[in-house]
């Protein structure tokens, strides 16, 4: 167990960073969310591949071996899945940016919460995945909790769903792809995003943003919310399973949501307060399997430290 605790902090911080990540963002307002998007991106791309090329570089030569032989269709099939996974990843960066910014961080917050069933139900739709009757429920109630604040503002639910389905289907797209280390694979996929991007660059009228209060937000983003964050998701895996680190990614929409109400007092209304409750009862229900385990392995634990004290106690 003491083992394990090193990977069960991992993804515990990981989540909890993702859900500071409006503070910068904000900070940043003032400048227009694609210049954000775009300087994210830039320097993202540099830090990864820095650390790539520091810490990584064995990784890197096995996946350029491994892809090299594969037969022209895997390549393709690689190729193809790889360019749209990068669209779906930089649609769901956009769409967050400008939902903290414009819309509201409550919004951006409910998007995680709804994603990880969203990422199931394309899964099931998708690749045709088992789906238990539980999660089926739990999905449904899901579904209901989005009509219900859509009924409050349709405008700010549907910048949620886009923003979770811009994720879920990138998350199926990262599913398919198999035998290829995640952090070198985000770090090709950063480069595509970075030359499509590099056209609108070029030809959009805005000024270069040379002001400190601009780039020093931007680097925290992309080192210690995208970079840190990634890498120790993928660490926390080697010792715990998918299914707990799971479980840990809903941290992130509840701290969002502390960050909007408490630092940003950002109003919430009847409606928003019976959406998040419904919801929240989906996911644990989604979620009950999981739950039961974890608890269950705690319990056990519990025990058999008070066994061991009893044992040690004249």
């Amino acid at each position: 167990m003491r083992g394990r605790i090193k990977y069960f902090a991992a993804a515990f911080s990981a989540a909890a960073l993702w859900g500071f990540m409006s503070i910068p963002l904000r900070a940043i307002k003032e400048w227009p969310p694609e210049d954000i998007l775009y300087y994210r991106i830039f320097v993202s791309t540099v830090v990864i591949w820095l650390f790539i090329f520091a810490f990584r570089k064995k990784k890197l030569v096995a996946d350029i071996a491994h892809v090299r032989a594969l037969p022209r269709a895997g390549q393709r099939r690689l190729g193809w899945l790889t360019l749209l996974a990068s669209l779906l990843i930089m649609g769901n960066w956009f769409t967050f940016i400008y939902a903290v910014n414009h819309v509201s961080i409550q919004s951006a917050a409910f998007a995680y919460l709804v994603c990880p069933l969203l990422t199931t139900l394309a899964g099931f739709l998708i690749l045709k995945e088992n789906l238990s009757v539980l999660k089926k429920i739990s999905i449904g109630i899901a579904i209901v909790s989005v009509i219900v604040l859509a009924r409050g503002s349709f405008y700010e639910v549907s910048w949620s769903v886009g923003i979770a389905l811009f994720y879920a289907l990138y998350l199926v797209a990262q599913r398919i792809i198999q035998q290829v280390d995640k952090l070198n694979l985000l770090g090709v996929q950063l480069v595509i995003c970075s030359l499509v991007i590099l056209p609108l660059v070029l030809g959009q009228h805005h000024p270069f943003p040379v002001a400190a209060g601009f780039w020093g937000p931007i680097l925290i983003i992309a080192v210690v919310f995208t970079i840190i964050p990634l890498y120790m998701s993928m660490y926390a895996l080697n010792g715990i399973s998918s299914s707990t680190v799971g479980v840990l990614i809903y941290i992130n929409p509840i701290i969002a949501f502390a960050v909007a109400l408490i630092y940003f007092g950002e109003p919430i209304y009847l409606y928003q307060l019976l959406a998040y409750t419904v919801l929240f009862g989906a996911v644990i229900l989604f979620n009950w399997g999981v739950f039961r385990k974890v608890l269950a392995k705690f319990a056990g634990t519990v025990d058999s430290k008070k066994q061991l004290w009893h044992r040690s106690t004249p």
